[in-house]
């Protein structure tokens, strides 16, 4: 350690716990370093000092000393360290939380150490005061509940049991004798944390940006032995997902399935008649066009218990990205959702009852049918001037915003070459869309309007 002030104790600390022989190296070293040292040389950093040892800190905050300290480094082969230069260092030091034995370690790589200390303050603040000593009376029972339960997944749905019950409520509030009770019954009852029977559970995405997801869903997603997923399911989403989890793809695009539904309403059975805690992945809200109420209606048939989590849908989540709200005082009293996309190609929709509502019209998977749609509701008595938005990728980095009137909705889709997935928009409301996000090639008279 060159360095024989603050910035030299800080690092000092922290190499200290791990039992090595630090050697502090200059001309002044305050007493609490010193008090940390095997050995203080009490004199200016030579190069021969780096002898024998395995990894060099220069932290005497002199840029002209610790550039120096680096280089000897370099040329000797020691790994070194030198605090907020990591064009200078060959290896980084992270933020450290410590519950020993639970340890933490924060990194930017050496971009923005402030923020790595306010990440640790905000974690330190979360994590309650006894994590260390918890995990520590867990693993005095690792050999018993080994030695009673056979097989990786019956260990750790009992050890989930534990921890998310009330053997480490009682434990972390202070009442450890209890806690050692309650593990002992539940270390020899064969049924904790077991279960016959899985469960399903309808998850809902929502409409791309993975900070849309809710707490709910992201527990679960954790908690998760298999996941079945859709194609509009970004893949930041199942990044969320426990790495030891099974993934199953059954996305769907027009005209070729992966799996018909009734083979996922099968897939989901199976896998929870095996035991497992199967979640259904889907874009948006598993209720809105996401026929998760046939895999609901499926998963009673078959006994097993099912739960829904919300989500975002794309309606709200589009336009809400985009600055589009689907009802505005004055504008739009109201909001209709429908599909664009039939069983057999074409909607079967009441075209003559949505030309006359007078409130926003948002129509999901229509970018193929837009000119039968535009066609439709003009045919059926709505102005073709009617502002109408595109949103294609909506809430995710590559969203893009087009806007126009209902009669230009296929050139639109054209001239822009939207492929989807994409939302369509139709009302007054489309006026109050973001015009920083509106496309080159929007319609000009309605960007003035915007």
């Amino acid at each position: 350690m060159v360095g024989g002030g603050e910035l030299a104790l800080r690092k000092a600390r922290l190499v200290a716990k791990s039992g090595c022989r630090l050697t502090v190296i200059a001309e002044d070293v305050i007493p609490d370093l010193a008090a940390l040292a095997h050995e203080v040389r009490a004199r200016a950093f030579q190069p021969a000092d780096l002898a024998g040892h395995t990894l060099a800190f220069a932290a005497t905050d002199e840029l002209e000393t610790d550039t120096s300290v680096a280089q000897a480094a370099h040329a000797a082969g020691v790994l070194v360290n030198v605090p907020d230069k990591p064009h200078l260092s060959t290896f980084i030091m992270p933020a450290i939380i410590d519950r020993e034995p639970i340890t933490i370690a924060i990194s930017s790589g050496g971009a923005s150490p402030v923020l790595v200390r306010r990440l640790r303050e905000r974690l330190e603040a979360a994590l309650e005061p006894g994590i260390g000593r918890l995990a520590s009376f867990l693993d005095s029972f690792r050999g018993a509940v080994k030695a009673v339960r056979e097989g990786e997944t019956a260990r750790r749905r009992f050890w989930e049991a534990v921890i998310d019950g009330p053997v480490a409520r009682a434990f972390l509030a202070g009442d450890e004798r209890t806690a050692r009770d309650r593990l002992l019954v539940a270390v020899n009852d064969p049924s904790y944390g077991q279960q016959k029977t899985g469960r399903i559970t309808l998850v809902g995405a929502g409409p791309g940006d993975p900070d849309l997801l809710t707490l709910r869903a992201l527990r679960v997603l954790q908690d998760a032995d298999v996941v079945v997923h859709d194609k509009l399911v970004d893949d930041r989403i199942l990044d969320y997902v426990r790495r030891d989890a099974r993934r199953i793809f059954v996305g769907k695009t027009k005209s070729n399935h992966t799996l018909g539904q009734s083979e996922i309403n099968a897939l989901l059975v199976r896998e929870a008649q095996d035991g497992h805690r199967v979640v259904r992945l889907k874009g948006g809200d598993p209720f809105v066009f996401g026929r998760g109420g046939e895999e609901l209606e499926a998963a009673r048939a078959a006994g097993i218990p099912i739960e829904v989590v919300p989500g975002i849908t794309a309606a709200l989540g589009c336009g809400a990205a985009t600055t589009i709200p689907v009802t505005h005082r004055g504008v739009a009293q109201g909001v209709t959702f429908v599909t664009g996309h039939g069983k057999d190609g074409e909607p079967d929709l009441d075209w003559q009852a949505l030309a006359r509502l007078k409130h926003t019209l948002v129509i999901y998977m229509g970018l193929s049918s837009s000119g039968t749609i535009a066609r439709r509701l003009t045919d059926a008595g709505l102005d073709p001037a009617t502002p109408a938005a595109l949103i294609e990728n909506g809430t995710r980095p590559d969203q893009r915003l087009v806007v126009g009137s209902v009669a230009e909705l296929p050139e639109l889709a054209r001239l822009h070459g939207l492929v989807g997935p994409a939302l369509i928009i139709v009302g007054e409301v489309v006026r109050l869309a973001d015009p920083a996000q509106l496309a080159e090639l929007a319609a000009p008279a309605l960007r003035e309007a915007v």
